[in-house]
């Protein structure tokens, strides 16, 4: 098909989540008001399939959406395309195929998909000159790379000498033979242009951001075999350990189903009871440990636990409070912390445990040493960051497990509240450059370092996973994924 979509005219197509979107053609906007984000599609594509036909030629668009940025073709029939020119250097041209590795499927997908001559339904993007790849005879077959590779792979060769009847040397066994199709299958897009046009019937791979965040929630949904413990800590109060604890129950007990508990394992009285949701009862770590030979022995039933700790429905994970009576001065000693451990292993999964703000206290210590992932939570603030930095130097002083959980370390950096509650543009930008400082100053001593924006849902009352804004929960998933490859 010779006819291509040309540059003229400039259509930029803007859709947004709360179901309004712009369609700009050559500087003129027309703003779209619908339902939802399939209604407000519907109206940019018929504003951009008429400009199509009143040129009788296929049309670029570049749009935009919460995902990112993209580029489809819209045909003078309302045909949509994604316009993914490729343009190979010529270097790559006169690489040779060689198999290193198994792909990625992402990967793979690229270099093994057949491509075939343009269709009125699929019309290429116009490129210069210089960037057109040679053109294949049209009576070409698809080259199917992976296919080829595998073929010669295993293809016996031929030869006159052969005798009639006798078996080829390279003659595979058919134990190792398989017509089962192993390779995952790429879902299509599921959000922004590409989601919805994926609904309407127009097939769209997933944006690399949609990619990026199936794998964060693949790598949370993970289960290990064994049960394994989170701790949370920070020397400096005001340091967000308590948003971070109940965030990351959250996300791994939604993902990956796993039974998930948060202790707070403060000296004495904590918060993160302050901040869940209260069950039936007004048990603490105290009662589960006066408990815990009840709860050990072999007649015990997994549904006993649930007198000692507080159930939060919405985010499917329990927490185990501190002891908040007021007249008590008890703390919780090293040997306390072993028992509770040990009952929690028990009954869970996953352990994220909340901490006070002494490293040197004995259940600090103990805790520590039952640790699998270090998480050091930080906002955006001088003071807090440096207590950060010498709760991660105590420990890497310590040397062995402590100093190893130091440098494997996940640093979450929250922006910082002061900033937001102005609502002053300079100092909105500020609380941004300052977070991005601390998290650069982190990241060459600590296995990860993920930013969160802020949030009010995280300042005050019970937090909810659900009462997060979009970006913030793409954040915090993103920091249950690097604290998940820690497990």
């Amino acid at each position: 098909m010779e006819t291509q979509a040309l540059d003229f005219p400039k259509i930029n197509a803007v859709l947004r989540t709360n179901g309004t979107g712009e369609v700009t053609i050559n500087g003129t906007s027309h703003a779209i008001e619908a339902a939802n984000e399939a209604a407000v599609l519907n109206d940019a594509l018929r504003l951009i399939t008429e400009t199509a036909a009143q040129l009788g030629r296929p049309v670029r668009v570049s749009t935009t959406d919460p995902d990112g940025q993209g580029l489809i073709i819209v045909s003078p029939d309302g045909v949509v395309s994604e316009a993914t020119p490729i343009k190979p250097t010529p270097r790559q041209k006169q690489t040779t195929l060689s198999v290193t590795a198994a792909p990625s499927p992402a990967t793979a997908k690229a270099t093994t998909t057949a491509v075939p001559a343009p269709t009125p339904a699929s019309v290429p993007a116009a490129s210069s000159p210089a960037e057109e790849a040679p053109a294949q005879a049209a009576d070409a077959a698809p080259v199917t790379f992976g296919a080829a590779v595998a073929a010669a792979a295993v293809r016996p060769p031929t030869s006159a000498s052969t005798p009639v009847g006798a078996e080829p040397a390279t003659r595979r066994s058919l134990k190792d033979t398989s017509f089962l199709v192993s390779a995952p299958v790429l879902q299509p897009a599921t959000r922004g242009w590409r989601g919805v046009l994926s609904r309407l019937g127009f097939r769209m791979d997933p944006s690399p951001e949609e990619l990026a965040e199936r794998e964060d929630i693949r790598t949370v949904s993970q289960h290990w075999p064994g049960p394994r413990t989170v701790a949370v800590v920070n020397r400096k109060g005001g340091a967000n350990k308590t948003p971070t604890v109940v965030m990351l129950s959250a996300i791994l007990a939604r993902y990956s189903g796993a039974a998930t508990v948060a202790w707070d394992n403060n000296e004495s009285q904590g918060t993160l009871g302050w901040r869940t949701e209260k069950g039936g009862h007004d048990n603490s770590v105290l009662d589960l440990i006066d408990s815990s030979q009840a709860l050990l022995s072999p007649s015990a039933q997994a549904a006993e636990i649930a007198r000692f700790v507080h159930h939060q429905t919405s985010d499917k994970f329990d927490v185990l409070r501190s002891d908040e009576n007021e007249e008590g001065d008890h703390e919780v000693t090293a040997e306390e912390v072993d028992i509770a451990h040990q009952v929690l292993t028990r009954y869970y999964r996953l352990i994220v445990m909340d901490s006070g703000n002494t490293a040197r206290a004995a259940n600090w210590r103990r805790m520590i040493h039952h640790t699998n992932q270090l998480v050091v939570p930080v906002t955006a603030i001088e003071d807090r960051a440096e207590a950060a930095r010498l709760t991660l130097q105590t420990l890497e002083s310590r040397g062995g497990h402590d100093a190893e959980l130091a440098r494997n370390a996940v640093v979450i950096v929250s922006e910082s509240t002061d900033a937001k509650r102005s609502m002053s543009g300079d100092a909105l930008k500020r609380a941004k450059d300052e977070a991005r400082r601390i998290a650069d100053g982190f990241a060459p001593h600590v296995r990860a370092v993920v930013r969160i924006p802020y949030d009010p849902a995280l300042v005050n009352g019970p937090i909810r996973y659900d009462a997060l804004q979009p970006a913030t929960q793409r954040a915090w998933l993103a920091a249950a994924a690097a604290v998940a490859k820690g497990l």
